[in-house]
């Protein structure tokens, strides 16, 4: 089992491989300022194909890299906050517009809004996804989908962009509070912001 977790600046991409070969990435931001981008570097790495995409926040940071994604590998299976609909999600982007990451998840969303298969199983890696709903919760940071990843019996938590109000509400259902009280290692990222 391997997991990477990438340097895409302000946003956030993370790749788990599993024992079996299986692939499974939580966001698809790019860096900008090295040109890194996840489609690219998967096909560098011989890799042709996703069993799935998680996406943890519906904000363009988390999927700029996404038209990328998609112009290199296949992607099996889309997991993600359900209760926003690609409407919702366009009426949300409304005020700054929806980037170009952003409209392609919109395709995405409408593809696989009725999924025909079962969720994809990897040989060692376990996982959960927990998310408030909509209309409950409008900012697209609250609405975040968190994943819950175990992983040869260390466990990650993936937030997305999770704020007071959702941990809160998230944190009233039993189940979500355990898996938060199992977790080893939390997966955040951090913006620092420096002047010289």
């Amino acid at each position: 089992m391997e997991l990477n977790i990438f340097d895409v600046a302000h946003g956030a991409c993370a790749l788990l491989t599993s024992a079996d070969g299986k692939h499974f990435m939580i966001d698809c931001g790019h860096n900008a300022d090295t040109n890194w981008r996840p489609g690219t570097f998967l096909r560098s790495k011989g890799i042709s194909k996703l069993e799935m995409l998680g996406i943890t926040n519906y904000d363009e940071d988390h999927v700029s890299g996404l038209p990328n994604l998609l112009d290199n590998v296949e992607v099996k299976s889309l997991s993600r906050n359900t209760s926003v609909s690609p409407e919702t999600l366009l009426k949300m982007k409304e005020e700054h517009g929806a980037g170009f990451g952003i409209q392609t998840l919109v395709k995405m969303m409408r593809r696989y809004n009725t999924p025909s298969n079962p969720p994809p199983s990897f040989s060692n890696i376990q996982y959960k996804r927990f998310y408030n709903n909509h209309p409950s919760f409008t900012d697209t940071n609250n609405l975040s989908a968190v994943f819950f990843v175990t992983i040869d019996g260390v466990n990650f938590i993936f937030s997305g962009d999770l704020e007071s109000a959702g941990w809160e509400n998230l944190l009233k259902n039993p189940n979500f509070s355990a898996a938060v009280k199992n977790t080893h290692v939390f997966v955040a990222r951090v913006i620092v912001n420096c002047c010289v």
